[in-house]
């Protein structure tokens, strides 16, 4: 899938690239792209994936008793 922009005639060149540059971080091309520089094997992904629901269930129960 590829990142289009379409420049209107009344835009800039610093406008478009402004518009890319912002289409690209919605579609977290980056990201992905730091993601899959180099082999993870599966069951780091999975343990990633596990530490990361720990975290984020551990701070919704910290908020929830904040209040």
């Amino acid at each position: 899938m590829a990142t289009v922009v379409v420049a209107g005639p009344q835009d800039t060149n610093d406008q478009v690239i402004k518009k890319f540059k912002k289409k690209v971080q919605q579609d977290d091309i980056l990201n992905k792209l730091k993601e899959k520089e180099f082999f993870k094997k599966p069951s780091l992904i999975r343990k990633e994936k596990k530490d990361e629901y720990r975290k984020r269930r551990k701070r919704r129960l910290q908020a929830a008793r904040r209040g």
